[in-house]
C-alpha cells in the first residue's frame, strides 16, 4: 500500500479519529478521501471506510457495493488483500437488511479466502 498517497493518508487519519471516538471527524476525513480519489484503487479504499459512517443500512450497503465495484475495476494485485473485508462488509450489510441469501453468499466468498464470519 502506498502510504504516501493523499487518499491513504486521509484514511489513516480517519482511522485514528475513529479509534479516538471522534466519529464525525473520521466521517469527514473519509469523505475527503473519497473526494480526492484519483483512480479505482483509491476510490475502493475510501468507499470501504466511508461505508462505516452512513446514516442508514441502505446507504451502508450502497457504499460497500461501491467499494467492491471499484476493487473489481482495479487491474492489478493491489486490492487482493481487501477482498475478504469487502465481502464480510457486504455480507453484514445484507444481513442488516434481512437479505440472508445474499449475506450468506458474501460470507461464503470471504470464507473461501480464509476469513470466516462469526
Amino acid at each position: 500500500m502506498d502510504t504516501s498517497s493523499p487518499v491513504i493518508q486521509l484514511c489513516i487519519e480517519g482511522s485514528r479519529a475513529e479509534f479516538a471516538n471522534r466519529s464525525e471527524l473520521a466521517r469527514q476525513l473519509y469523505q475527503q478521501a473519497w473526494d480526492a480519489a484519483r483512480d479505482d484503487y483509491e476510490a475502493c479504499i475510501a468507499a470501504h471506510y466511508l461505508a462505516r459512517f452512513q446514516p442508514t443500512p441502505q446507504e451502508t450497503l450502497r457504499w460497500n457495493q461501491e467499494a467492491l465495484k471499484r476493487a473489481d475495476l482495479v487491474a492489478d494485485e493491489r486490492v487482493r488483500e481487501f477482498y475478504p473485508s469487502l465481502y464480510l462488509n457486504l455480507g453484514h450489510s445484507y444481513e442488516m437488511l434481512g437479505h440472508q441469501p445474499q449475506a450468506q453468499k458474501f460470507y461464503a466468498l470471504a470464507a473461501e479466502l480464509g476469513v470466516t464470519h462469526r
